[in-house]
């Protein structure tokens, strides 16, 4: 936990891959892992994912997979063989054991998507779930460890329960982390990057208060060293 640099995952939510590619410059050697989602997948992002590989980067393809059994096993066996560090699925019982299976003895840690940090208890109900979030989150998380999933994806303020369900080796990644001052945005479940340390997460997404700064490296720097703080 202590090499804060790789706990720290920058958000390429970006139009294209040029733009991705001039903030990976811009933000050098503070930064050494990247999440690539839908946003930038489907204008080179991909591409960029290999590229950023061969470099020696870290990369979370953040893909939310989820359909029939053997098309989530066929997809999480091509992108095993990219080598690429993370990638995400729905956590659904099935999909979630045909991935592992899959991903087999590949490196390739797979996580679990609990319930987005974009939702909250009111926005599942409208969807139909009659649980509210954290008990969704942890009813999933329980379903992710006995799937031998390698970690899960939730809100930091559900990570303490988290850690306490999953103990020490599962990992816990939480997007929605704003630095004191940012704005909220679309996000509802937010938390500051030492608190969501301290509650047991073990690595940050964070985009668009990196993104979207004059200075992104000195943001990402910043981050940094609060998460650093955060287990003095």
């Amino acid at each position: 936990m202590k090499n804060m640099k790789t706990r720290l995952i920058v958000g390429l939510d970006l139009p294209d891959r040029t733009t991705a590619e001039k903030l990976v410059t811009t933000l050098g050697d503070s930064v050494s892992f990247y999440k690539i989602g839908y946003q930038l997948a489907f204008v080179g992002g991909l591409e960029l994912a290999r590229d950023l590989l061969k470099e020696g980067k870290n990369v979370f393809l953040d893909m939310k997979l989820l359909d029939i059994d053997n098309t989530v096993a066929s997809g999480v066996e091509n992108i095993a063989h990219m080598g690429v560090t993370m990638l995400t699925l729905h956590a659904y019982p099935k999909a979630m054991r045909a991935a592992v299976e899959a991903a087999k003895d590949s490196g390739l840690c797979l996580l679990g998507v609990t319930v987005l940090t974009s939702m909250d208890d009111a926005d599942l109900r409208e969807t139909g779930y009659a649980e509210g979030a954290e008990a969704l989150v942890l009813r999933r998380v329980a379903q992710a460890r006995d799937a031998g999933m390698g970690g899960v994806v939730c809100s930091a303020q559900e990570a303490q329960k988290v850690r306490a369900l999953v103990g020490s080796d599962m990992a816990i990644v939480t997007p929605g982390i704003r630095p004191a001052g940012s704005a909220a945005g679309d996000q509802k479940r937010v938390m500051t990057p030492a608190d969501a340390i301290r509650a047991g997460s073990s690595h940050l997404v964070v985009a668009r208060p990196i993104t979207q700064a004059p200075d992104p490296r000195a943001v990402a720097e910043a981050i940094i060293a609060e998460m650093r703080s955060a287990i003095v």
